[in-house]
């Protein structure tokens, strides 16, 4: 939703309706180029500058806008609107609360850009709640692969037994977990149907208190 936001903000600035764009169609294909890229990203086949300003590139592209440096332009909007947004999912806050309050230590494992997460958080009012933020920048890797996970144990001073990794996006956070050896919990709020078998599956964050 955020990222929703953000996009309709840069849309309304940038007059692309004057370009004969409309924004449902402008949303539906970034998300189709943001997700590609973001996996030929993860797979080593391209550069984090070129995902950046690509997934608009090909945006605008498929929408019959040949404008590089509008491309840029818009990328570069992108990247600083969308760390302010402060929405997040229902019962957030709840739930790091009651994590604080068991005196578990919480941290972040993100293979998104170093110069936004802390932003994310800061804006969001969550950043209090992490000690922790572990980027694929700052590890030199990035989910699903284990050495960001055993990143994060050597730098929390954390022990696999006793971590646990909460993630939405199943073959990146919580496979990427399993082959760490870490417990997941896989979080599903769509009930999107797999037949991975993760330690555990919540639809709801308010799920989570049974288990932690």
């Amino acid at each position: 939703k955020n990222s929703e936001c953000t996009l309709q903000q840069i849309y309304f600035e940038y007059q692309l309706l004057n370009r004969g764009i409309q924004f449902t169609d402008f949303h539906a294909t970034y998300i189709v180029h943001n997700d590609r890229l973001w996996e030929r990203f993860r797979n080593g086949h391209i550069k984090r500058e070129e995902l950046r300003w690509k997934r608009m590139w090909l945006t605008l592209l498929d929408l019959k806008v040949t404008d590089t440096n509008l491309a840029h332009e818009l990328s570069a909007a992108y990247l600083e609107i969308l760390p302010t947004q402060s929405l997040l999912m229902p019962y957030s806050k709840e739930i790091l609360e009651h994590c604080k309050d068991s005196c578990y230590s919480i941290h972040l494992i993100t293979n998104g850009f170093e110069t936004t997460q802390w932003q994310k958080l800061q804006y969001s009012g969550i950043a209090s709640y992490f000690s922790h933020v572990i980027t694929s920048e700052r590890s030199s890797s990035m989910k699903p692969k284990r050495e960001i996970f055993d990143y994060a144990l050597r730098t929390t001073g954390a022990i696999t037994e006793e971590s646990i990794m909460i993630g939405d996006a199943l073959e990146i956070d919580v496979l990427g977990a399993a082959n760490a050896g870490w417990d997941q919990v896989y979080y599903n709020p769509q009930r999107i149907p797999h037949n991975r078998k993760p330690t555990y599956e919540v639809h709801h964050l308010q799920e989570l208190l049974g288990i932690l």
